[in-house]
Protein backbone atom coordinates (compact mmCIF):
# COMPACT_ATOMS: atom_id res chain seq x y z
CA UNK A 1 0.00 0.00 0.00
CA UNK A 2 1.19 3.50 -0.82
CA UNK A 3 1.33 5.57 2.41
CA UNK A 4 -1.06 8.53 2.26
CA UNK A 5 0.16 11.41 4.40
CA UNK A 6 -1.63 14.49 5.70
CA UNK A 7 1.48 16.64 5.37
CA UNK A 8 5.18 16.53 4.57
CA UNK A 9 6.08 16.97 8.24
CA UNK A 10 5.38 13.26 8.75
CA UNK A 11 8.43 12.23 6.72
CA UNK A 12 10.51 15.40 6.19
CA UNK A 13 13.26 14.26 8.54
CA UNK A 14 13.98 11.26 6.31
CA UNK A 15 15.45 13.60 3.70
CA UNK A 16 18.19 16.20 3.44
CA UNK A 17 16.93 17.73 0.23
CA UNK A 18 13.89 18.04 -2.00
CA UNK A 19 13.41 18.52 -5.74
CA UNK A 20 10.00 20.18 -6.01
CA UNK A 21 7.74 20.43 -9.05
CA UNK A 22 6.17 23.80 -9.81
CA UNK A 23 2.86 23.71 -11.74
CA UNK A 24 0.15 21.95 -9.75
CA UNK A 25 2.34 21.71 -6.65
CA UNK A 26 3.48 25.27 -5.83
CA UNK A 27 1.14 27.23 -8.10
CA UNK A 28 -1.50 26.86 -10.82
CA UNK A 29 -0.05 29.40 -13.24
CA UNK A 30 -2.24 32.12 -11.74
CA UNK A 31 -1.44 32.11 -8.02
CA UNK A 32 0.83 30.40 -5.52
CA UNK A 33 -0.71 27.90 -3.11
CA UNK A 34 -0.32 29.28 0.46
CA UNK A 35 0.06 25.84 2.14
CA UNK A 36 2.85 24.95 -0.31
CA UNK A 37 4.66 28.24 0.28
CA UNK A 38 4.38 27.66 4.03
CA UNK A 39 5.77 24.15 3.56
CA UNK A 40 8.85 25.50 1.79
CA UNK A 41 9.32 27.99 4.64
CA UNK A 42 9.27 25.10 7.15
CA UNK A 43 11.81 23.12 5.12
CA UNK A 44 14.16 26.09 4.92
CA UNK A 45 13.86 26.67 8.69
CA UNK A 46 15.08 23.09 9.14
CA UNK A 47 18.06 23.54 6.86
CA UNK A 48 16.78 21.37 4.03
CA UNK A 49 18.12 21.88 0.51
CA UNK A 50 15.35 22.75 -1.95
CA UNK A 51 15.52 22.93 -5.73
CA UNK A 52 12.48 23.84 -7.83
CA UNK A 53 12.42 21.81 -11.05
CA UNK A 54 9.90 22.71 -13.72
CA UNK A 55 9.17 21.38 -17.17
CA UNK A 56 8.70 24.99 -18.24
CA UNK A 57 9.99 25.85 -21.73
CA UNK A 58 11.74 28.96 -20.43
CA UNK A 59 15.13 29.88 -19.01
CA UNK A 60 15.53 29.22 -15.31
CA UNK A 61 15.96 32.91 -14.57
CA UNK A 62 12.60 33.66 -16.18
CA UNK A 63 10.95 30.87 -14.17
CA UNK A 64 12.38 32.26 -10.93
CA UNK A 65 11.16 35.77 -11.78
CA UNK A 66 7.66 34.48 -12.49
CA UNK A 67 7.68 32.52 -9.23
CA UNK A 68 8.36 35.74 -7.33
CA UNK A 69 5.47 37.44 -9.12
CA UNK A 70 3.13 34.62 -8.10
CA UNK A 71 4.21 34.71 -4.46
CA UNK A 72 7.08 32.21 -4.27
CA UNK A 73 10.09 34.31 -3.16
CA UNK A 74 13.64 33.37 -4.10
CA UNK A 75 14.77 32.63 -0.53
CA UNK A 76 12.51 29.55 -0.41
CA UNK A 77 14.86 27.51 -2.61
CA UNK A 78 18.55 27.06 -3.27
CA UNK A 79 18.13 26.93 -7.03
CA UNK A 80 15.66 26.79 -9.91
CA UNK A 81 16.05 24.53 -12.93
CA UNK A 82 13.81 24.09 -15.95
CA UNK A 83 13.51 21.89 -19.01
CA UNK A 84 13.82 25.06 -21.07
CA UNK A 85 17.14 25.87 -19.42
CA UNK A 86 18.42 22.35 -20.15
CA UNK A 87 17.33 22.61 -23.79
CA UNK A 88 18.91 26.08 -24.15
CA UNK A 89 22.21 24.93 -22.63
CA UNK A 90 22.42 21.95 -25.00
CA UNK A 91 21.58 24.09 -28.02
CA UNK A 92 24.12 26.71 -27.00
CA UNK A 93 26.99 24.32 -26.24
CA UNK A 94 26.37 21.67 -28.93
CA UNK A 95 28.91 19.42 -27.21
CA UNK A 96 27.17 16.11 -27.98
CA UNK A 97 26.93 14.62 -31.49
CA UNK A 98 23.12 14.81 -31.71
CA UNK A 99 22.87 18.55 -31.09
CA UNK A 100 26.03 19.24 -33.10
CA UNK A 101 24.40 17.66 -36.17
CA UNK A 102 21.22 19.75 -36.03
CA UNK A 103 22.22 22.45 -38.49
CA UNK A 104 21.85 26.22 -38.11
CA UNK A 105 18.29 26.96 -39.29
CA UNK A 106 15.68 26.52 -36.58
CA UNK A 107 11.89 26.69 -36.75
CA UNK A 108 10.51 27.64 -33.34
CA UNK A 109 7.13 26.09 -32.58
CA UNK A 110 5.61 27.87 -29.62
CA UNK A 111 3.73 30.92 -28.38
CA UNK A 112 5.07 34.45 -28.39
CA UNK A 113 5.73 34.31 -24.63
CA UNK A 114 8.46 31.67 -25.23
CA UNK A 115 10.58 33.88 -27.48
CA UNK A 116 13.08 34.30 -24.66
CA UNK A 117 14.28 30.79 -25.50
CA UNK A 118 15.84 32.21 -28.69
CA UNK A 119 17.90 34.89 -26.97
CA UNK A 120 21.62 34.20 -26.96
CA UNK A 121 21.42 31.24 -29.34
CA UNK A 122 23.50 31.40 -32.51
CA UNK A 123 20.87 30.10 -34.94
CA UNK A 124 18.87 31.45 -37.83
CA UNK A 125 15.22 31.29 -36.80
CA UNK A 126 13.01 30.71 -39.85
CA UNK A 127 9.25 30.92 -40.22
CA UNK A 128 8.81 28.19 -42.83
CA UNK A 129 9.49 24.48 -42.27
CA UNK A 130 10.80 24.29 -45.84
CA UNK A 131 13.72 26.45 -44.72
CA UNK A 132 14.44 24.68 -41.42
CA UNK A 133 17.07 22.13 -40.39
CA UNK A 134 15.29 21.29 -37.13
CA UNK A 135 12.38 22.27 -34.87
CA UNK A 136 12.53 23.72 -31.37
CA UNK A 137 9.17 22.91 -29.75
CA UNK A 138 8.32 24.93 -26.64
CA UNK A 139 4.52 24.62 -26.73
CA UNK A 140 1.29 25.14 -28.61
CA UNK A 141 0.82 28.44 -30.40
CA UNK A 142 -2.58 29.04 -28.80
CA UNK A 143 -4.34 28.06 -25.57
CA UNK A 144 -7.16 26.51 -27.59
CA UNK A 145 -4.97 24.21 -29.68
CA UNK A 146 -5.16 20.41 -29.47
CA UNK A 147 -2.64 17.84 -30.76
CA UNK A 148 -4.82 17.49 -33.87
CA UNK A 149 -4.17 21.16 -34.65
CA UNK A 150 -0.64 20.18 -35.66
CA UNK A 151 -1.42 17.20 -37.91
CA UNK A 152 -0.48 18.94 -41.16
CA UNK A 153 2.54 20.60 -39.54
CA UNK A 154 3.90 17.26 -38.32
CA UNK A 155 3.24 15.57 -41.65
CA UNK A 156 5.31 18.24 -43.38
CA UNK A 157 8.08 17.98 -40.77
CA UNK A 158 8.16 14.20 -41.14
CA UNK A 159 8.34 14.52 -44.91
CA UNK A 160 11.45 16.65 -44.50
CA UNK A 161 12.79 14.35 -41.73
CA UNK A 162 13.34 17.29 -39.38
CA UNK A 163 14.59 16.43 -35.88
CA UNK A 164 12.69 18.06 -33.02
CA UNK A 165 14.06 19.42 -29.75
CA UNK A 166 11.29 19.29 -27.14
CA UNK A 167 11.82 21.86 -24.37
CA UNK A 168 8.83 20.68 -22.30
CA UNK A 169 8.04 16.93 -22.11
CA UNK A 170 4.72 17.53 -20.30
CA UNK A 171 1.58 16.52 -22.18
CA UNK A 172 -0.68 19.09 -20.54
CA UNK A 173 -0.86 21.64 -17.76
CA UNK A 174 -3.69 23.15 -15.74
CA UNK A 175 -3.63 26.96 -15.88
CA UNK A 176 -6.15 28.13 -13.31
CA UNK A 177 -9.04 25.79 -14.08
CA UNK A 178 -8.21 25.26 -17.77
CA UNK A 179 -6.22 22.39 -19.29
CA UNK A 180 -3.76 23.26 -22.05
CA UNK A 181 -1.54 21.01 -24.12
CA UNK A 182 2.23 21.31 -23.81
CA UNK A 183 5.08 20.71 -26.23
CA UNK A 184 5.29 17.09 -25.07
CA UNK A 185 1.88 16.31 -26.57
CA UNK A 186 3.00 17.59 -29.96
CA UNK A 187 6.37 15.82 -29.71
CA UNK A 188 4.67 12.55 -28.76
CA UNK A 189 2.48 12.81 -31.85
CA UNK A 190 5.59 13.37 -33.96
CA UNK A 191 7.29 10.33 -32.44
CA UNK A 192 4.25 8.17 -33.16
CA UNK A 193 4.53 9.19 -36.82
CA UNK A 194 8.18 8.16 -36.84
CA UNK A 195 9.74 11.57 -36.19
CA UNK A 196 12.98 11.98 -34.25
CA UNK A 197 12.65 13.83 -30.92
CA UNK A 198 15.16 14.76 -28.22
CA UNK A 199 13.50 15.61 -24.90
CA UNK A 200 14.94 17.83 -22.17
CA UNK A 201 13.48 17.76 -18.67
CA UNK A 202 11.51 15.31 -16.53
CA UNK A 203 11.36 12.30 -16.47
CA UNK A 204 14.82 11.94 -17.99
CA UNK A 205 17.62 11.14 -15.54
CA UNK A 206 20.04 13.66 -17.03
CA UNK A 207 18.24 16.69 -15.60
CA UNK A 208 18.15 15.16 -12.11
CA UNK A 209 21.93 14.71 -12.20
CA UNK A 210 22.18 18.39 -13.11
CA UNK A 211 19.87 19.31 -10.22
CA UNK A 212 21.86 17.33 -7.64
CA UNK A 213 25.06 19.02 -8.80
CA UNK A 214 23.41 22.45 -8.52
CA UNK A 215 22.56 21.91 -4.86
CA UNK A 216 25.84 20.09 -4.22
CA UNK A 217 24.29 16.83 -3.13
CA UNK A 218 25.72 13.44 -4.13
CA UNK A 219 23.54 10.89 -5.88
CA UNK A 220 23.41 8.75 -2.74
CA UNK A 221 22.13 11.62 -0.57
CA UNK A 222 18.72 11.45 1.06
CA UNK A 223 16.66 13.20 -1.62
CA UNK A 224 12.96 13.16 -2.49
CA UNK A 225 11.25 14.53 -5.59
CA UNK A 226 7.76 15.97 -5.14
CA UNK A 227 5.32 16.24 -8.03
CA UNK A 228 1.79 15.73 -9.31
CA UNK A 229 2.52 13.65 -12.42
CA UNK A 230 3.25 9.93 -12.38
CA UNK A 231 4.53 10.15 -15.95
CA UNK A 232 7.15 12.84 -15.30
CA UNK A 233 7.71 13.52 -11.59
CA UNK A 234 7.42 10.03 -10.13
CA UNK A 235 8.94 8.27 -13.15
CA UNK A 236 11.74 10.83 -13.12
CA UNK A 237 12.44 10.20 -9.44
CA UNK A 238 12.65 6.47 -10.16
CA UNK A 239 15.03 7.09 -13.07
CA UNK A 240 17.22 9.18 -10.79
CA UNK A 241 17.18 6.57 -8.02
CA UNK A 242 15.47 8.81 -5.46
CA UNK A 243 12.11 8.70 -3.68
CA UNK A 244 9.05 10.16 -5.37
CA UNK A 245 6.27 11.84 -3.37
CA UNK A 246 3.02 12.09 -5.33
CA UNK A 247 0.62 15.05 -4.98
CA UNK A 248 -2.82 13.59 -5.69
CA UNK A 249 -4.76 16.86 -5.86
CA UNK A 250 -2.84 18.20 -8.86
CA UNK A 251 -2.69 17.27 -12.53
CA UNK A 252 -4.12 13.77 -12.10
CA UNK A 253 -6.76 14.65 -9.54
CA UNK A 254 -9.64 14.04 -11.96
CA UNK A 255 -8.37 10.53 -12.73
CA UNK A 256 -8.15 9.85 -9.01
CA UNK A 257 -11.60 11.27 -8.26
CA UNK A 258 -10.19 13.43 -5.47
CA UNK A 259 -12.42 15.45 -3.16
CA UNK A 260 -12.26 19.23 -2.75
CA UNK A 261 -9.22 18.87 -0.47
CA UNK A 262 -7.28 16.72 -2.96
CA UNK A 263 -7.79 13.45 -1.09
CA UNK A 264 -7.82 10.32 -3.24
CA UNK A 265 -9.44 7.01 -2.48
CA UNK A 266 -6.64 4.54 -1.64
CA UNK A 267 -7.96 1.91 -4.07
CA UNK A 268 -8.05 4.37 -6.97
CA UNK A 269 -4.58 5.61 -6.10
CA UNK A 270 -3.21 2.07 -6.06
CA UNK A 271 -4.92 1.25 -9.38
CA UNK A 272 -3.66 4.38 -11.14
CA UNK A 273 -0.10 3.83 -9.94
CA UNK A 274 -0.22 0.16 -10.92
CA UNK A 275 -1.45 1.09 -14.41
CA UNK A 276 1.42 3.57 -14.74
CA UNK A 277 3.95 1.10 -13.35
CA UNK A 278 5.03 3.54 -10.67
CA UNK A 279 5.22 3.18 -6.88
CA UNK A 280 5.57 6.51 -5.06
CA UNK A 281 7.22 6.41 -1.66
CA UNK A 282 4.17 8.29 -0.33
CA UNK A 283 1.25 10.43 -1.47
CA UNK A 284 -0.12 13.73 -0.19
CA UNK A 285 -3.36 15.53 -1.19
CA UNK A 286 -1.48 18.83 -1.62
CA UNK A 287 1.96 20.06 -0.66
CA UNK A 288 1.60 21.25 2.94
CA UNK A 289 3.49 20.91 6.17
Amino acid sequence: MIPILHGLSEIAERYDGFIVDLWGVLHDGVRAFPPAVDCLERLRERGKRVLILSNAPRRAEAVAARNAELGIPAHLCDAVMSSGEAAWQHLAARTDPWHRALGRRCHHLGPERDRGMREGLDYDFVDRLAEADFILATGARSFEDTPETYAAFLDEALGRRLPMVCANPDLEVIRGARREICAGAIALGYEKLGGEVRYHGKPHAEIYATCLAMIEMPAQARIAAIGDSLRTDIAGARAAGIDGLFITGGLQGAELGVDAQGNAEPARLEALCAAAGEVPAAALPVLRW
